[in-house]
């Protein structure tokens, strides 16, 4: 590893470049910081709206994140292949309000709390299924938002 040059022996500069760095990656951490909690309260929302009763299959976090993962297939075939956009709505939708809709997190402790139910069948299935469904849904949204994008330019 080499020692950046930063002048003579005795040369006392500030640290600008890391400030410099920060400042350009502030909107950034921003956007991702909004985008994740709206994200995270509309998932809220759909667990308050559709809770899952003890010991069943939790259709509400299976659903959110086969929904979100498809919405991520296609914004991402539009933002990368059909318009140009902002450089933060990437971060801001993409990552933050779609990170924070899907939630593997609860998808671990939904599984938890089937198997502490003695529901290792029900588990087993949600732990396979969650993950297949999601790359499907995000891998057929991808495929089809590519379709009608090709569609429409013909």
């Amino acid at each position: 590893m080499t020692v950046p040059k930063t002048g003579s022996v005795g040369d006392a500069r500030s640290p600008a470049p890391r400030r410099s760095r920060w400042r350009a990656q502030a909107p950034v951490v921003a956007a991702v910081a909004l985008g994740g909690g709206t994200g995270a309260a509309a998932r809220y929302a759909a667990s308050l709206w559709w809770p899952t009763p003890t010991g069943q299959f939790p259709w509400t976090t299976f659903g959110v994140n086969a929904v979100g993962c498809a919405v991520i297939g296609v914004f991402m075939v539009v933002i990368t292949e059909a318009r140009s956009a902002h450089h933060l709505v990437r971060p801001f939708f993409g990552t933050g309000v779609l990170g924070g809709f899907t939630t593997f997190s609860t998808y671990a402790v939904d599984s938890r709390y089937l198997f502490a139910d003695g529901r290792a069948r029900l588990g087993l299935l949600y732990l396979a299924a969650t993950p297949l469904v999601a790359l499907t849904a995000v891998g057929l949204a991808a495929w089809t938002a590519r379709r009608v994008l090709k569609w429409r330019r013909s």
